[in-house]
């Protein structure tokens, strides 16, 4: 079963093609995202790699967790469900 792992702490260098060269050394790498900006287009510091095995998830864990990619530390965990927020009322201003 594939397990997805959060990223966090990503320099905005870093390229989805360089993140998966970099966690495909603990095992194969299914799919990488890096989070950007729907404005600017630009890196949001984080993003998620999702491996093909517990036990490459494991590995990958152990490799990048505080360690140093592209000039910043890393931190690396298990992803979690996205939880649900509530609906933002919008208001447009009256002027």
């Amino acid at each position: 079963m594939n397990k997805k792992l959060f990223i966090g702490g990503l320099s905005f260098t870093t390229t989805e093609d360089s993140l998966k060269a970099a966690f495909a050394q603990a095992g194969n790498v299914i799919s990488v995202v890096v989070i950007k900006d729907k404005f600017s287009g630009r890196s949001k510091g984080f993003g998620f790699v999702e491996m093909e095995t517990e036990e490459e998830a494991k590995a990958a864990i152990e490799m990048w967790e505080g360690k140093d990619l592209d000039g910043r530390v890393i931190h690396v965990n298990e992803a979690r469900p996205m939880e649900d927020r509530p609906k933002r009322d919008f208001q447009p201003k009256s002027y």
